[in-house]
């Protein structure tokens, strides 16, 4: 690796036009040092996950003063449509079938309007060596990295990375339907190791989880010999392996958690986990329970929900 001074460029890559002939483009940062790796680090594929963009910026102001082997790519608005709507997803009435960004990566050129849009950045994405795609989960989500099952690299980044868990996706994933389209699964497919990052706080500015999303990608650049010395010592981290037994909602309604339940508790088949009912006839609509002995990693505290959406993330802690 030939670590030298560091270079900054900026652009706006053009990634479609919206009807009134408005471009739509998202910043692309390229911080150029001497030979080595190209990492790619994006965040806000969701409108709404702002520690992301936050985490970028204190990167950014690293990476000014930083000697780089390597090149680090930074986008750190990869859906302006959804941010500039404050919205989770793409608004309805720009794209009706594929409103998530998460759920149509490698994108189509000839596809809705959110795939055009993925397709165009995923020419920037899969260029790289080395792929981090910041996410924000609700504060009820332990925080954590996650990877597809059985690539080493992956692995080895999420684990620098720093987070006090780290989740696994079950080897079936890149082949099951309910995964397709997420940017992680589809660069597995492209041999690129990369992991999806969930930080804390969805919506507000938290300033410990800045701290160590900025902290976290440092690791992985130190982790990737990109910037010199060696990642900070990681936490003790709790492995989990996602096997597909959260807890989803077979109707829809109002849903209150089991009183007392909180993420990080174990529990076990059959537990009782909440329960979702009719606010209109006050009458019980389902009682959701765990499929499987695991650790709880995300709760619905928001109680409005939709049947097929999930309730309860239970992982299996990895012995």
């Amino acid at each position: 690796m030939d670590h030298a001074p560091v270079a900054h460029e900026h652009e706006e890559l053009p990634l479609g036009t919206l009807p009134s002939g408005t471009p739509v483009t998202v910043p692309v940062h390229r911080y150029v040092g001497g030979a080595g790796p190209t990492v790619h680090v994006q965040a806000l594929q969701h409108g709404i996950e702002v520690n992301g963009p936050a985490a970028l910026r204190r990167l950014h102001e690293r990476l000014l003063d930083a000697d780089v082997a390597g090149t680090v790519v930074v986008v750190p608005v990869a859906n302006p449509l959804a941010f500039d709507h404050r919205s989770y997803m793409t608004p309805h009435a720009l794209d009706a079938l594929n409103g998530n960004l998460n759920r149509v990566w490698p994108g189509d050129a000839d596809g809705t309007f959110q795939e055009r849009l993925a397709a165009s950045l995923w020419d920037v994405v899969c260029e790289a060596d080395a792929v981090v795609d910041l996410h924000t989960g609700s504060a009820d989500m332990l925080e954590h990295a996650r990877f597809v099952e059985g690539d080493a690299d992956a692995e080895r980044l999420a684990s620098a990375f720093g987070t006090g868990h780290v989740l696994v996706d079950g080897d079936d994933v890149p082949a099951d339907d309910a995964f397709s389209g997420r940017l992680r699964v589809a660069l597995a497919r492209e041999d690129v190791p990369a992991i999806t990052v969930e930080l804390s706080n969805s919506r507000e500015l938290a300033h410990g989880a800045v701290r160590r999303g900025a902290d976290g990608l440092a690791n992985v650049l130190r982790a990737l010999d990109v910037l010199p010395g060696s990642p900070d010592d990681a936490p003790d981290q709790s492995v989990l392996h996602d096997r597909a037994t959260d807890a989803i909602a077979g109707e829809s309604g109002l849903f209150e958690a089991r009183p007392g339940l909180s993420v990080g508790d174990r529990v076990e088949a059959g537990d009782e986990l909440g329960t979702v009912y009719c606010p209109s006839t006050f009458t019980e609509r389902e009682t959701a329970t765990a499929a499987a002995d695991g650790v709880v990693y995300s709760l619905t505290r928001e109680a409005v929900v939709v049947a097929g959406e999930r309730l309860v993330g239970v992982a299996d802690p990895v012995a």
